[in-house]
């Protein structure tokens, strides 16, 4: 099932369906309350991938996990929109937690790619609010309570897709808006614990950027997990033809259940 994100007259609802951010929602029936992740596909803002969206729900679902695919808006679009849908949508989770029959204390958020940089930035600027409140539904938290990140975007200074900095900040880019939205900069001792996976020989999103983020969880003693890989392209989501790799989903699904999901 679809759901608009933004009620009319919200200073980011779009009328036009290619634009509107929504979540799709891939539901589990548990009698028992349950987690939920939200699903972050990668396309270097420019798209999103759907490898990296529904079979990944339906992954999830698998473990017993509620998913929601998150549409949000690549470009033309610039920041702070994409980061205004992934902090709607964990509070739009919330917020309809009760019926959904989902532990409101544990709804995670898992991103692809450049989807991993959005992961990521709704894991560290969680207190930075970027858009003012509309309904009731801003009155929920915010804050994922796990991250799941992989072969994701971190950096916008150091070994960066340029193709993600240039849909997200336009290029050119003041030094300082890099900075900010470089996530290796911006961990705090209240970030959530993070699964990440890469593969070391990622052509497009160098490994370095996997790295930085767990040095900075490291840092700030966040407990974290991070796997890499010798060899694989970068987009394989499950990696399902690649007998190594795929092992990810086995190793994050392990995770997902140690941390109460």
């Amino acid at each position: 099932m679809t759901h608009v994100l933004w009620p009319e007259g919200a200073p980011f609802h779009l009328a036009d369906q290619d634009y509107s951010p929504s979540l799709v929602s891939y539901l589990v029936d548990r009698q028992e309350k349950h987690g939920a992740i939200i699903i972050c596909p990668g396309g270097g803002y420019q798209h999103r991938a759907p490898h990296e969206g529904e079979p990944v729900a339906k992954w999830l679902n698998g473990l017993g996990i509620s998913a929601f695919v998150l549409n949000y808006r690549v470009s033309p679009f610039r920041h702070p929109a994409p980061l205004a849908d992934a902090q709607r949508a964990i509070r739009y989770v919330r917020s309809n937690a009760d019926e959904w029959n989902i532990d409101r204390n544990r709804v995670g958020i898992l991103g692809f790619s450049a989807g991993g940089h959005l992961a990521s930035t709704a894991s560290t600027h969680f207190e930075q609010g970027c858009y003012e409140a509309v309904d009731k539904i801003d009155s929920e938290n915010c804050r994922p309570d796990i991250t799941v990140l992989c072969y994701p975007v971190i950096s916008f200074t150091q070994h960066f897709h340029e193709g993600s900095s240039n849909n997200l900040l336009g290029e050119n880019a003041p030094e300082q808006l890099r900075s900010s939205l470089s996530n290796e900069y911006n961990v705090s001792s209240d970030v959530p614990p993070a699964f990440l996976w890469h593969t070391a020989d990622d052509e497009a999103v160098p490994v370095e950027n996997s790295m930085l983020y767990a040095q900075a969880l490291s840092k700030h003693g966040i407990p974290f997990e991070m796997h890499i890989f010798p060899h694989g392209r970068h987009g394989l989501g499950l990696a399902e033809n690649e007998p190594e790799v795929r092992k990810w989903s086995e190793l994050c699904g392990s995770w997902l259940g140690k941390q109460g999901f």
